[in-house]
């Protein structure tokens, strides 16, 4: 599990891979691939070294002048996730320079991730985009970037991971040097690092079924109607069952737009729904579930019933 987290991880909370490595940027953008990299600095001589960065600590990077801000992980929306498909999310931020830094030099290195656990040093989960952001210019000492956050389920999470997630930033700046050359001086390499940017929920995809039956029926005879909510497992990465949960049943009269809820009932173990109503009028049965923290609300699609 969590496969790319797990080779992200550089001194902690530094994590810059990939699956693979993404293909060279353009001219004026970065030269290496995330994973290239990450491989770079997890063999430097400063890889347990991380909030101590002094210029005149040989071999170490200096601190480099440079701050995030207004990050927006996905709209600030939910990040929602099923089984087994890849979802790609964008990731929106201000970033704030001296006026000697080249955010699209070619040996110029930032991102912005997500993580799950104490601190970004620290963390049990991160999550990552394949590629570099984009950073365009304000002025001289400002840019707005956009990148993203992707995520593929059936590689890198876990139920647990359905909850709220931080986000937090990195730079390098390694001054026309080569990342990848054996001669690198450290000490000629500027690093930032910012945590605490924000938050964003990751959660697991929903599905909700109904059936209303017999169809037709006459009016004042009884209608069945069941159903079933289920919800990615990213264990086993497959859907199941969401027990115990609170779902509506709703109507909408023939000829009109609007659900009203009938009445309130729970799922099984087996997260399945079954109630009786009176046939009264046509129109279309649904459940409507209202979300977790963990899971998005769902609209089972309407199921019509002639009342005859």
């Amino acid at each position: 599990m969590r496969i790319r987290a797990t080779v992200a991880a550089v001194t902690g909370a530094l994590a810059l891979s990939s699956l693979a490595v993404p293909a060279v940027q353009a001219a004026d953008g970065p030269s290496y691939g995330k994973a290239d990299i990450r491989e770079a600095v997890q063999a430097a001589p400063h890889a347990s070294a991380r909030s101590t960065y002094t210029a005149e600590d040989a071999g170490t990077p200096y601190p480099l002048d440079l701050t995030f801000s207004n990050v927006k992980v996905n709209s600030g929306k939910p990040i929602v996730v099923g089984t087994t498909n890849p979802v790609s999310v964008p990731v929106t931020y201000t970033v704030t320079h001296s006026a000697d830094i080249d955010l699209n030099a070619p040996d110029f290195y930032l991102d912005v991730e997500i993580y799950r656990g104490a601190s970004y040093a620290e963390w049990d989960n991160l999550l990552l985009g394949d590629d570099w952001p984009v950073c365009t210019a304000t002025s001289s000492t400002t840019a707005n970037c956009k990148g993203t956050i992707d995520v593929y389920p059936d590689l890198e999470l876990e139920n647990v991971d359905a909850t709220t997630w931080k986000a937090a930033g990195y730079a390098y700046d390694f001054n026309d040097q080569d990342p990848l050359s054996e001669d690198i001086d450290w000490s000629k390499v500027g690093y930032a690092e910012q945590d605490n940017l924000g938050t964003t929920k990751l959660q697991r995809f929903s599905k909700l079924t109904v059936n209303a039956s017999p169809e037709p029926v006459k009016k004042g005879k009884t209608i069945t109607v069941t159903g079933k909510l289920t919800r990615a497992n990213w264990d086993t990465h497959k859907y199941a069952g969401y027990a115990n949960q609170s779902v509506k049943l709703q109507f909408r009269k023939k000829g009109s737009s609007t659900y009203t809820t009938l009445k309130t009932i729970k799922t099984n173990t087996y997260g399945d729904l079954k109630t009786t109503v009176t046939a009264s009028t046509d129109g279309y049965f649904r459940y409507r579930f209202e979300g977790t923290s963990t899971t998005p609300a769902v609209s089972a699609t309407g199921d019509f019933v002639d009342v005859q």
